[in-house]
């Protein structure tokens, strides 16, 4: 048998948690599902970043420049075949 666990009152009174109330594994399923997306930043990182969504705007502009500098160094096949035979 599992010995009874004693819930002390050791949070401070502003956090007034209401242990009846409690519900175990409340977002569980949710989190299987979609995933965790909690990430930490360094704290010389989030100082630049006031809140998420300056986060998520900044990482959108780096995906972006990522995306158009593959564009730039992608040749086509077709475009190797043709200047091989010219050569």
């Amino acid at each position: 048998m599992k010995p009874k666990r004693s819930h002390s009152n050791d949070l401070r009174p502003e956090y007034d948690f209401d242990y009846r109330n409690a519900v175990r594994g409340k977002y569980y399923k949710r989190i299987l599902k979609e995933g965790a997306n909690v990430v930490v930043l360094e704290p010389d990182v989030a100082k630049a970043f006031p809140n998420s969504a300056a986060v998520n705007d900044a990482l959108r502009v780096v995906l972006k420049a990522g995306d158009s500098a593959r564009r730039l160094t992608t040749r086509s096949t077709r475009t190797r075949a043709r200047s091989s035979r010219a050569g």
